[in-house]
């Protein structure tokens, strides 16, 4: 039987198809994260096959970045866009 999150992830990808892949990727976000997670993490750009993501706290940093293979893994899925990795970057100070 399947989750509501993966009817969730399922429906979400269908819907992206027509999207540029960063707005994929960015609207797959939460879904991937879940929104708790995904509020302290700021996608600031995709290039290269690289979506790279600034957070503000050195703590959700390295949560993050502990989570990063099953994010990785989600947002393909979800995005349905080539992803080859996800670069976390910490905030500059004063944001």
């Amino acid at each position: 039987m399947e989750s509501m999150r993966d009817v969730l992830r399922g429906t979400l990808g269908r819907s992206l198809q027509e999207m540029p892949a960063l707005d994929r990727l960015t609207a797959a976000w939460p879904v991937a994260c879940g929104i708790a997670l995904a509020r302290h993490g700021i996608i600031l750009g995709y290039e290269g096959g690289i979506l790279r993501v600034e957070v503000a706290d050195p703590a959700w940093l390295e949560q993050l970045r502990a989570m990063q293979a099953v994010l990785e893994s989600d947002l393909r899925r979800i995005a349905e866009v080539k992803l080859g990795g996800i670069h976390f970057v910490k905030a500059a100070s004063g944001r």
